[in-house]
């Protein structure tokens, strides 16, 4: 039976969207809440600013009582692994043992937030290193740690974790390499798949929301039961966990439409 979840809208001045997002999710009955690990959102010349996540994350451990939560992905080039523990540790119990901890090692979109403030990013094979230090400090504490990340040194180091989320992509490849994931690793694994969505009432409502967003080729755009269809594909591909990106992620009502509807779909 998968299991769905949600990322909530991170890069705002304001953490309300988010509460109510993570609100409307736990009411419709999705399984987690997922926040981002971000310094600021760029866009060409202007930056969005974002909401620190771990401080958003205990907001959100005391607005819901059910819901998993989690970062989605901590980077381990912003964390050393102590305090990246440490602070895992803090939400695991301010959310009553909720919490899902996302690690990762930070893509081509994180080199200019390291850099700006003057952290270094380091090349692939440090921040694979940085990533295998953060899940040897944070495994074996009492939540389940997963690795984000599409590299095949990423997803080498998953396998030693107890989860991988791969974050779009094609259904084909996406199987190929769940495959291989749970081969590397020496016992069980959680896999997930996470990708954008835009989700209406219906096809109808769904494709005017894509034409005023605007999102790109690979997001999945629909109702519920097209959706849950697309979603459904990745399932039967080996994912035990869907993570829906809305793209107007701060409309609460694609929690609504996601937990009533779709996560109905999946079970």
């Amino acid at each position: 039976m998968a299991k769905l979840a949600i990322t909530l809208p991170s890069f705002r001045e304001s953490p309300d969207p988010a509460i109510e997002v993570a609100r409307a999710a736990e009411a419709a009955g999705l399984d987690a809440a997922f926040v981002f690990d971000h310094l600021f959102r760029a866009r060409g010349e202007a930056r969005r600013p974002a909401i620190e996540g771990f401080t958003l994350l205990g907001a959100l451990a005391v607005e819901t009582t059910r819901i998993a939560l989690g970062p989605f992905v901590a980077r381990a080039t912003l964390h050393p692994p102590a305090t990246l523990a440490h602070t895992l540790d803090t939400v695991q119990r301010v959310s009553n043992g909720r919490l899902i901890a996302g690690l990762g090692a930070g893509d081509h979109e994180s080199a200019a937030e390291n850099e700006t403030f003057g952290l270094e990013f380091g090349s692939m094979a440090d921040r694979v290193r940085a990533l295998a230090d953060a899940i040897t400090a944070t495994s074996g504490r009492g939540y389940p740690v997963w690795v984000g990340g599409t590299s095949a040194a990423v997803r080498t180091v998953a396998a030693g974790s107890e989860g991988w989320n791969r974050w779009g992509g094609p259904v084909e490849r996406f199987a190929r390499q769940a495959t291989g994931v749970r081969a590397q690793a020496a016992r069980p694994i959680t896999v997930s798949w996470g990708g954008l969505v835009v989700v209406g009432e219906d096809d109808a409502a769904a494709a005017r929301k894509a034409d005023r967003l605007q999102p790109s080729a690979d997001t999945i755009v629909g109702g519920p039961e097209r959706v849950a269809e697309q979603f459904r594909a990745y399932v039967d591909a080996g994912a035990e966990w869907i993570v829906a990106g809305p793209v107007d992620s701060g409309d609460p009502e694609n929690a609504t439409i996601l937990g009533e509807r779709v996560a109905a779909l999946l079970r």
